[in-house]
Protein backbone atom coordinates (compact mmCIF):
# COMPACT_ATOMS: atom_id res chain seq x y z
CA UNK A 1 0.00 0.00 0.00
CA UNK A 2 1.48 3.45 -0.97
CA UNK A 3 1.52 6.82 1.15
CA UNK A 4 -0.16 9.93 -0.93
CA UNK A 5 3.24 11.64 0.03
CA UNK A 6 5.52 13.07 -2.31
CA UNK A 7 7.47 9.79 -4.11
CA UNK A 8 10.60 11.76 -4.46
CA UNK A 9 11.04 10.46 -8.19
CA UNK A 10 9.35 11.33 -11.74
CA UNK A 11 9.62 7.20 -12.72
CA UNK A 12 6.19 6.29 -14.01
CA UNK A 13 4.44 3.83 -12.25
CA UNK A 14 2.25 1.00 -14.58
CA UNK A 15 0.50 -0.53 -11.70
CA UNK A 16 -3.04 0.37 -11.29
CA UNK A 17 -4.44 1.68 -8.45
CA UNK A 18 -7.97 1.24 -7.01
CA UNK A 19 -10.15 4.21 -6.26
CA UNK A 20 -12.74 4.40 -3.83
CA UNK A 21 -14.85 7.48 -4.20
CA UNK A 22 -17.86 7.87 -0.88
CA UNK A 23 -21.30 10.22 -2.08
CA UNK A 24 -22.58 11.37 0.70
CA UNK A 25 -26.40 12.81 -0.16
CA UNK A 26 -26.02 16.52 -1.76
CA UNK A 27 -22.87 16.21 -2.82
CA UNK A 28 -21.08 18.80 -5.22
CA UNK A 29 -20.56 18.11 -8.19
CA UNK A 30 -17.96 19.86 -9.55
CA UNK A 31 -15.17 18.31 -7.15
CA UNK A 32 -17.10 14.90 -7.83
CA UNK A 33 -15.85 15.83 -11.51
CA UNK A 34 -12.69 17.11 -10.97
CA UNK A 35 -11.91 13.80 -8.96
CA UNK A 36 -13.35 11.32 -11.73
CA UNK A 37 -11.95 13.30 -14.51
CA UNK A 38 -8.73 13.39 -13.49
CA UNK A 39 -8.57 9.85 -13.27
CA UNK A 40 -9.88 9.27 -16.79
CA UNK A 41 -7.97 11.95 -17.99
CA UNK A 42 -4.40 10.43 -16.72
CA UNK A 43 -5.25 6.76 -18.01
CA UNK A 44 -6.52 8.36 -21.77
CA UNK A 45 -3.12 10.68 -22.00
CA UNK A 46 -0.72 7.98 -20.10
CA UNK A 47 -2.24 5.00 -22.61
CA UNK A 48 -2.12 2.58 -19.50
CA UNK A 49 -4.94 2.38 -16.89
CA UNK A 50 -2.89 3.92 -14.27
CA UNK A 51 -6.80 4.53 -12.30
CA UNK A 52 -9.47 2.20 -11.61
CA UNK A 53 -12.47 3.59 -9.99
CA UNK A 54 -15.81 3.05 -7.86
CA UNK A 55 -18.52 4.78 -6.71
CA UNK A 56 -19.91 3.63 -3.48
CA UNK A 57 -23.07 5.37 -0.77
CA UNK A 58 -22.85 5.08 3.07
CA UNK A 59 -25.77 2.32 2.12
CA UNK A 60 -27.67 0.83 -0.24
CA UNK A 61 -29.87 3.95 -1.12
CA UNK A 62 -29.42 6.11 -3.97
CA UNK A 63 -27.31 9.34 -3.52
CA UNK A 64 -28.35 12.79 -5.62
CA UNK A 65 -26.18 15.36 -6.23
CA UNK A 66 -27.05 18.66 -5.02
CA UNK A 67 -27.79 19.46 -8.86
CA UNK A 68 -30.11 16.05 -8.58
CA UNK A 69 -27.69 13.77 -10.71
CA UNK A 70 -27.30 10.49 -9.68
CA UNK A 71 -24.75 7.82 -10.47
CA UNK A 72 -24.85 4.24 -9.67
CA UNK A 73 -22.92 3.16 -6.24
CA UNK A 74 -22.40 0.26 -4.10
CA UNK A 75 -22.90 0.23 -0.72
CA UNK A 76 -18.98 1.22 1.52
CA UNK A 77 -19.46 -1.81 3.40
CA UNK A 78 -19.13 -3.59 0.36
CA UNK A 79 -15.75 -1.88 -0.65
CA UNK A 80 -12.63 -4.23 -0.65
CA UNK A 81 -8.85 -3.85 -2.11
CA UNK A 82 -8.98 -0.25 -2.36
CA UNK A 83 -5.96 1.49 -2.19
CA UNK A 84 -7.60 5.55 -1.58
CA UNK A 85 -11.27 6.24 -0.86
CA UNK A 86 -12.23 9.86 -1.61
CA UNK A 87 -15.34 11.71 0.14
CA UNK A 88 -17.27 14.15 -1.69
CA UNK A 89 -19.70 15.57 0.66
CA UNK A 90 -22.08 18.70 0.95
CA UNK A 91 -21.83 21.93 3.13
CA UNK A 92 -23.68 20.21 5.64
CA UNK A 93 -22.01 17.69 6.53
CA UNK A 94 -20.99 18.35 9.83
CA UNK A 95 -23.95 16.92 10.52
CA UNK A 96 -23.31 13.83 8.95
CA UNK A 97 -23.31 10.75 11.90
CA UNK A 98 -24.21 7.94 10.46
CA UNK A 99 -22.04 5.15 13.03
CA UNK A 100 -21.74 2.82 10.63
CA UNK A 101 -20.06 4.75 7.86
CA UNK A 102 -17.97 6.14 10.99
CA UNK A 103 -16.98 2.60 12.11
CA UNK A 104 -16.32 1.26 8.50
CA UNK A 105 -14.02 4.25 7.62
CA UNK A 106 -11.37 3.49 10.52
CA UNK A 107 -11.58 0.25 9.73
CA UNK A 108 -10.52 1.10 6.20
CA UNK A 109 -7.88 3.11 7.83
CA UNK A 110 -6.81 -0.03 10.14
CA UNK A 111 -6.45 -1.76 6.65
CA UNK A 112 -3.70 0.72 5.39
CA UNK A 113 -6.38 2.40 2.85
CA UNK A 114 -5.46 6.33 2.04
CA UNK A 115 -8.53 8.47 3.32
CA UNK A 116 -9.51 11.92 1.59
CA UNK A 117 -12.24 14.53 1.20
CA UNK A 118 -12.38 16.33 -2.28
CA UNK A 119 -15.39 18.97 -0.38
CA UNK A 120 -16.58 18.85 3.25
CA UNK A 121 -15.53 15.31 3.65
CA UNK A 122 -13.02 16.40 6.11
CA UNK A 123 -16.01 16.47 8.90
CA UNK A 124 -16.28 12.58 8.22
CA UNK A 125 -12.84 12.40 9.04
CA UNK A 126 -12.83 14.33 11.83
CA UNK A 127 -15.83 13.27 13.41
CA UNK A 128 -14.42 9.67 12.93
CA UNK A 129 -11.20 11.13 14.50
CA UNK A 130 -9.08 10.42 11.69
CA UNK A 131 -7.84 13.60 11.44
CA UNK A 132 -6.22 14.32 14.93
CA UNK A 133 -2.90 13.59 13.70
CA UNK A 134 -2.30 15.54 10.23
CA UNK A 135 -2.89 18.85 9.10
CA UNK A 136 -5.98 19.16 7.35
CA UNK A 137 -7.97 21.41 5.07
CA UNK A 138 -12.02 22.74 4.29
CA UNK A 139 -13.82 25.53 2.51
CA UNK A 140 -12.59 28.90 4.17
CA UNK A 141 -16.77 29.45 4.98
CA UNK A 142 -16.63 26.31 7.06
CA UNK A 143 -13.20 26.63 9.07
CA UNK A 144 -14.79 28.76 11.75
CA UNK A 145 -17.36 25.94 12.74
CA UNK A 146 -15.02 22.87 12.07
CA UNK A 147 -12.82 24.52 14.17
CA UNK A 148 -15.08 25.24 17.02
CA UNK A 149 -16.56 20.68 16.48
CA UNK A 150 -12.51 19.58 16.12
CA UNK A 151 -10.18 22.19 18.04
CA UNK A 152 -7.60 19.78 18.60
CA UNK A 153 -7.11 19.08 14.84
CA UNK A 154 -4.85 21.44 12.86
CA UNK A 155 -6.79 22.72 9.31
CA UNK A 156 -5.48 24.87 7.76
CA UNK A 157 -7.01 27.86 4.87
CA UNK A 158 -4.96 26.27 1.89
CA UNK A 159 -6.41 24.87 -0.73
CA UNK A 160 -5.23 21.42 -0.17
CA UNK A 161 -3.33 19.41 2.32
CA UNK A 162 -1.83 15.98 1.55
CA UNK A 163 -0.39 14.13 3.95
CA UNK A 164 1.32 10.10 4.23
CA UNK A 165 -2.16 8.95 4.16
CA UNK A 166 -4.33 11.72 4.40
CA UNK A 167 -5.43 14.40 1.43
CA UNK A 168 -8.10 16.82 1.73
CA UNK A 169 -8.98 20.04 0.20
CA UNK A 170 -11.40 23.25 -0.12
CA UNK A 171 -13.63 21.60 -2.55
CA UNK A 172 -14.61 23.50 -6.03
CA UNK A 173 -11.54 23.68 -8.57
CA UNK A 174 -8.90 22.94 -5.34
CA UNK A 175 -10.24 19.17 -5.63
CA UNK A 176 -8.57 19.39 -9.24
CA UNK A 177 -5.15 20.71 -8.19
CA UNK A 178 -5.03 18.25 -5.46
CA UNK A 179 -6.01 15.64 -7.90
CA UNK A 180 -2.86 16.94 -10.17
CA UNK A 181 -0.72 16.79 -6.88
CA UNK A 182 -1.31 13.12 -6.46
CA UNK A 183 -0.70 11.87 -10.29
CA UNK A 184 2.56 13.76 -10.15
CA UNK A 185 3.72 12.01 -6.45
CA UNK A 186 2.80 9.19 -8.22
CA UNK A 187 3.11 9.14 -12.18
CA UNK A 188 5.78 12.29 -12.08
CA UNK A 189 4.90 15.59 -13.17
CA UNK A 190 4.95 15.62 -17.06
CA UNK A 191 1.69 13.23 -16.82
CA UNK A 192 0.45 16.22 -14.23
CA UNK A 193 0.98 18.89 -16.49
CA UNK A 194 -0.29 17.35 -19.21
CA UNK A 195 -3.52 16.51 -17.20
CA UNK A 196 -3.99 20.33 -16.26
CA UNK A 197 -3.21 21.73 -19.78
CA UNK A 198 -6.50 19.25 -21.10
CA UNK A 199 -8.63 20.88 -18.64
CA UNK A 200 -7.10 25.02 -19.37
CA UNK A 201 -5.67 24.87 -16.24
CA UNK A 202 -3.14 27.15 -16.27
CA UNK A 203 -0.67 25.49 -13.60
CA UNK A 204 -1.15 23.29 -10.43
CA UNK A 205 -1.60 25.28 -7.80
CA UNK A 206 0.80 24.28 -4.52
CA UNK A 207 -0.11 23.23 -1.32
CA UNK A 208 0.75 26.51 0.24
CA UNK A 209 -1.72 28.89 -2.22
CA UNK A 210 -4.45 30.32 0.31
CA UNK A 211 -8.05 29.99 -0.40
CA UNK A 212 -8.76 33.42 -0.08
CA UNK A 213 -5.29 34.55 -2.18
CA UNK A 214 -7.54 35.78 -5.23
CA UNK A 215 -9.21 38.31 -2.57
CA UNK A 216 -5.48 39.31 -2.01
CA UNK A 217 -3.72 39.75 -4.75
CA UNK A 218 -3.98 43.41 -4.60
CA UNK A 219 -2.43 43.03 -1.02
CA UNK A 220 0.41 40.92 -2.10
CA UNK A 221 1.21 43.34 -4.98
CA UNK A 222 0.90 46.47 -3.23
CA UNK A 223 0.88 46.40 0.59
CA UNK A 224 1.54 43.08 1.87
CA UNK A 225 2.39 44.45 5.24
CA UNK A 226 -1.84 44.72 5.32
CA UNK A 227 -2.02 41.11 4.65
CA UNK A 228 0.13 40.79 8.37
CA UNK A 229 -2.36 42.74 9.60
CA UNK A 230 -5.45 40.74 8.39
CA UNK A 231 -3.82 37.37 9.38
CA UNK A 232 -3.67 38.50 12.95
CA UNK A 233 -7.25 39.50 12.85
CA UNK A 234 -8.44 36.41 11.83
CA UNK A 235 -6.78 34.47 13.82
CA UNK A 236 -8.14 36.51 17.41
CA UNK A 237 -11.28 36.62 17.01
CA UNK A 238 -12.53 35.11 19.90
CA UNK A 239 -10.20 37.33 22.13
CA UNK A 240 -9.70 40.40 19.65
CA UNK A 241 -6.24 42.46 20.08
CA UNK A 242 -6.19 45.99 20.67
CA UNK A 243 -4.99 47.83 17.75
CA UNK A 244 -2.19 49.11 19.33
CA UNK A 245 -1.42 45.66 19.84
CA UNK A 246 -1.44 44.28 16.29
CA UNK A 247 0.48 47.26 15.21
CA UNK A 248 3.47 46.97 17.37
CA UNK A 249 3.09 43.31 16.36
CA UNK A 250 3.21 43.86 12.52
CA UNK A 251 5.77 46.58 13.05
CA UNK A 252 3.60 49.49 11.95
CA UNK A 253 2.12 52.52 13.22
CA UNK A 254 -1.67 52.97 14.37
CA UNK A 255 -2.06 55.82 10.63
CA UNK A 256 -0.11 53.16 8.50
CA UNK A 257 -2.84 50.75 9.54
CA UNK A 258 -5.59 53.30 9.19
CA UNK A 259 -4.26 54.43 5.58
CA UNK A 260 -3.42 51.09 4.34
CA UNK A 261 -7.02 49.69 5.20
CA UNK A 262 -8.59 53.03 4.17
CA UNK A 263 -6.93 52.57 0.59
CA UNK A 264 -7.39 48.87 0.01
CA UNK A 265 -10.28 48.00 1.83
CA UNK A 266 -12.48 51.46 2.14
CA UNK A 267 -13.02 51.13 5.90
CA UNK A 268 -10.99 51.81 9.14
CA UNK A 269 -9.59 48.75 10.90
CA UNK A 270 -11.98 48.44 13.36
CA UNK A 271 -15.11 48.06 11.14
CA UNK A 272 -13.21 45.54 9.32
CA UNK A 273 -12.15 43.26 12.50
CA UNK A 274 -15.57 43.61 13.75
CA UNK A 275 -17.10 42.09 9.99
CA UNK A 276 -14.83 39.53 10.15
CA UNK A 277 -15.90 38.31 14.02
CA UNK A 278 -19.79 38.93 12.71
CA UNK A 279 -19.25 36.91 9.67
CA UNK A 280 -17.54 34.12 12.02
CA UNK A 281 -20.53 34.61 14.28
CA UNK A 282 -23.17 33.68 11.18
CA UNK A 283 -21.47 30.79 10.53
CA UNK A 284 -21.16 29.22 14.08
CA UNK A 285 -25.19 30.68 14.44
CA UNK A 286 -26.30 28.64 11.15
CA UNK A 287 -24.57 26.04 11.28
CA UNK A 288 -24.10 24.70 15.03
CA UNK A 289 -26.54 24.50 18.16
CA UNK A 290 -24.86 26.56 20.04
CA UNK A 291 -26.17 29.37 22.02
CA UNK A 292 -26.24 33.02 21.11
CA UNK A 293 -24.35 33.80 24.35
CA UNK A 294 -21.67 31.07 23.35
CA UNK A 295 -21.42 32.56 20.03
CA UNK A 296 -21.12 35.77 21.25
CA UNK A 297 -18.56 35.15 23.75
CA UNK A 298 -16.95 32.76 21.06
CA UNK A 299 -16.20 35.78 18.88
CA UNK A 300 -15.08 38.06 21.36
CA UNK A 301 -17.90 40.28 22.38
CA UNK A 302 -18.44 40.90 26.15
CA UNK A 303 -22.44 41.56 26.51
CA UNK A 304 -24.88 39.19 24.34
CA UNK A 305 -26.83 42.80 24.20
CA UNK A 306 -24.00 44.26 22.42
CA UNK A 307 -23.64 41.46 19.79
CA UNK A 308 -27.25 41.59 19.30
CA UNK A 309 -27.03 45.16 18.02
CA UNK A 310 -24.13 44.75 15.80
CA UNK A 311 -25.53 41.78 14.54
CA UNK A 312 -28.82 43.58 13.76
CA UNK A 313 -26.87 46.37 12.43
CA UNK A 314 -24.49 44.39 9.83
CA UNK A 315 -27.08 41.43 8.88
CA UNK A 316 -30.43 43.47 8.99
CA UNK A 317 -31.91 41.04 11.61
CA UNK A 318 -31.17 39.56 15.11
CA UNK A 319 -29.13 36.35 15.51
CA UNK A 320 -32.14 34.64 16.97
CA UNK A 321 -34.58 35.75 14.20
CA UNK A 322 -31.99 35.07 11.45
CA UNK A 323 -31.19 31.68 12.91
CA UNK A 324 -35.17 30.94 12.90
CA UNK A 325 -35.45 32.37 9.06
CA UNK A 326 -32.75 30.14 7.73
CA UNK A 327 -34.44 27.08 10.13
CA UNK A 328 -37.77 27.35 8.08
CA UNK A 329 -36.31 28.27 4.71
CA UNK A 330 -37.63 31.83 4.84
CA UNK A 331 -34.31 33.31 4.07
CA UNK A 332 -30.34 32.69 3.26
Amino acid sequence: MKSLGNSGSDVIEAESESIGILLIEGYPIIPFSCVVDSLRTANRLSGQALYRWEYYAPDEQPVSASCGITVPTRPLAAASDLETLVIVAPNTAQHFDDASTLKQLRTLDRQGVNLGSASSGSFILARAGLLDEVRCTIHWENIPVFRELYPQVDVAFTLYEIADRRCTCSGGTAALDMMLKLIENRHGRDLALQVSQQFHHDRIRSEVDSQQMADRIDLAMNAPRLIDVINLMENNIEAPLPLPAIAEKCGLSLRQIERLFHKYRDMTPSQYYLSLRLKHAKQLLLNTNRSVIDISIATGFETQSYFTACYRKHFGSSPRNHRSQVATGNKG
